[in-house]
């Protein structure tokens, strides 16, 4: 598996990993804060059109814990996820768990998220492990790559807002 949506580019890798690729026209600094700072998470972090994130809170610090819910505006139903940090090399990298409330594929996910900056623009990589083949095959047939890339446009277009006011 192989592909672009937008300019998300999503592989899955070995047996138990999917890695995505999406470059930002911003610095680092920035796109960390955009994935750090809860103000910033809601604001382009919730999936699919139709979608909100309603709870976003972050205690950055290794062993500290994040969680998302996201409503689905149409019906009211809502989706949890959380997990803890593992590492925090800001600017420049992020390791964190993931687990879902009510979980959609087998056990618990590691992400590694790095920040590599070129002439102003940051190149974002997040190599997502799971526990189990089972478990990145789940989310490969899901339709998380069009949410992720739709989350992944919104920050775009968040980024040169942010960008263009300072």
């Amino acid at each position: 598996m192989s592909s672009f949506v937008g300019t998300l580019k999503v592989e899955a890798k070995g047996d138990r990993e999917i890695v995505m690729t999406r470059e930002f026209n911003a610095g680092k600094d920035l796109v960390f804060e955009c994935f750090t700072k809860p103000e910033l998470i809601k604001r382009w972090l919730y999936g699919p059109d139709g979608w909100s994130l309603d709870v976003c809170t972050v205690d950055l610090k290794v062993g500290g814990k994040y969680r998302y819910v996201w409503k689905y505006l149409k019906d009211g139903s809502i989706m949890g996820a959380g997990g803890s940090y593992k590492e925090i090399s800001g600017p420049d990298k992020l390791v964190q768990t993931e687990s879902f409330d009510e979980a959609w594929y087998p056990g618990e996910a590691l992400l590694t998220t790095t920040f590599v900056e070129k002439s102003g623009t940051t190149f974002v990589t997040i190599n997502i492990l799971y526990e189990t083949k089972e478990g990145r095959d789940t989310v490969v047939k899901s339709p998380m790559e069009g949410g992720a890339s739709q989350s992944y446009n919104r920050l775009e277009t968040l980024l040169n807002t942010l960008t263009q006011n300072s």
